[in-house]
């Protein structure tokens, strides 16, 4: 083979390997996973080493343990000991998502020594700080660059280090890990066990990866689609989303049951029908809106224990307040309506409307607060079924309301 040959080839595996890199970001976990078993081990190794490292944590729990082995033996030692440490921890925690801290210094060299090992170093990785260690892995201090450079190089690093850094705790949780960084912006963080050993290090461009990814599933947590991409075949995805088009289907029959009770009062207002669907979207929306600063708060940190109540009677005291706002629009609409057909119950049927209209923004505001709060409570994901449950509500009390409220002010 001539030299143009061996280079179209090296170019030809290269842009394959790039290919199977955006692959397997695109995919979750299980297709991922599936999509590697197909490739050497070692090919395997090379791609998992461009990932993020809470992904890669996640890949090799789907592989095989044999299949594991060969691909941790194919990968820098530091890296196949690092991803294995991390899968010793729960999920969601900081442990999961850790880079292996290869710039770990003694603190009794001194600052010439230690740039000497950097330059070794820094030919085969990206060294932002140098964590200093004592024989025991305790985490002691924390070196930066700039620190070395204007320093004696015969002063000891332990004299230059910055003593008692800011670390994480492997078993952190991320969203409280999250807390904590939020105003620091540090590019890495270290992170330690219970016992002050530094473990590895977190970067913060993982961390915010890792956050947003577990933002954004949040929507589809709701539905039932928290682990489908694009690239999920059509059976998984079918088993994925159709239990709960079923749960969705039956609250969709306790609010069809509502509507049947009143069947008699629909018979006799058919224009009653013309305003269901406006009182059920105006009630979805404020509790969707409810929802949404709850689930947010959640997830900041800002619902603190004993500021339930506060959110509760803030969003109630919003639902009644906008409620009687677009109520009046409604009302007026409803008059207008109703005294174009000569209905002699124009004025009933306005009243009707308001209060039903600001009756309902009242429970949504309620329900929107008090579905997360109370999944969370019974220690299920705040995010979980949360929409199909709002939308029982609303429909619900929209009209269940609105049907209850004519029958009682026009036909009784």
């Amino acid at each position: 083979m001539d030299e143009n040959q061996t280079n179209t080839a090296f170019a030809n595996e290269q842009l394959r390997r790039r290919s199977l890199v955006t692959a397997v970001k695109q995919r979750d976990s299980r297709e991922a996973a599936k999509l590697l078993m197909g490739e050497l081990p070692n090919v395997s190794g090379q791609i998992l080493l461009e990932l993020n490292p809470g992904q890669v944590t996640d890949i090799l729990e789907r592989l095989s343990e044999d299949y594991v082995g060969r691909v941790l033996s194919a990968v820098p030692t530091e890296y196949a000991r690092q991803w294995a440490r991390n899968q010793a921890y729960p999920e969601g925690c900081v442990g999961r998502m850790m880079d292996p801290a290869i710039a770990v210094f003694p603190p009794h060299i001194t600052v010439g020594q230690t740039i000497e090992r950097l330059r070794s170093l820094i030919k085969t990785t990206f060294v932002t700080y140098g964590f200093v260690t004592d024989e025991t892995g305790k985490m002691l201090g924390l070196i930066t660059m700039r620190d070395l450079l204007f320093a004696n190089h015969e002063r000891a690093l332990g004299e230059v280090m910055l003593k008692d850094p800011f670390c994480l705790n492997a078993e952190t949780k991320l969203s409280d890990a999250m807390k904590s960084v939020l105003n620091r912006h540090y590019p890495v963080y270290p992170v330690c066990d219970g016992h002050a050993r530094l473990v590895g290090m977190a970067r913060g461009q993982t961390m915010f990866e890792e956050q947003n990814l577990e933002i954004s599933a949040q929507a589809g947590t709701m539905v039932g689609v928290e682990e489908e991409r694009l690239t999920t075949p059509w059976p998984r995805s079918l088993k994925l989303r159709h239990p709960w088009l079923q749960v969705n289907l039956l609250t969709a029959f306790l609010a069809a049951a509502v509507v049947g009770a009143f069947q008699d009062t629909l018979d006799q207002l058919v224009i009653l029908a013309l305003f269901l669907p406006v009182l059920a979207g105006q009630s979805g929306n404020t509790g969707c809106q409810a929802l949404a600063v709850t689930l947010r708060g959640l997830t900041l940190g800002e619902v603190r224990p004993g500021r339930e109540r506060i959110l509760v009677m803030k969003e109630a005291s919003l639902g009644l307040l906008n409620g009687a706002l677009v109520g009046l629009v409604a009302a007026g609409g409803m008059y207008y309506v109703a005294s174009a057909q000569h209905n002699p119950a124009a004025m009933m049927l306005s009243l009707a409307v308001l209060l039903a209209m600001i009756g309902s923004c009242v429970v949504s505001g309620i329900s929107g607060a008090m579905i997360p709060l109370t999944l969370k409570r019974l220690g299920a994901d705040p995010a979980t079924a949360s929409s199909i449950f709002l939308t029982t509500a609303t429909d619900v009390a929209s009209m269940g309301l609105f049907l209850g409220l004519a029958t009682l002010l026009v036909l009784a």
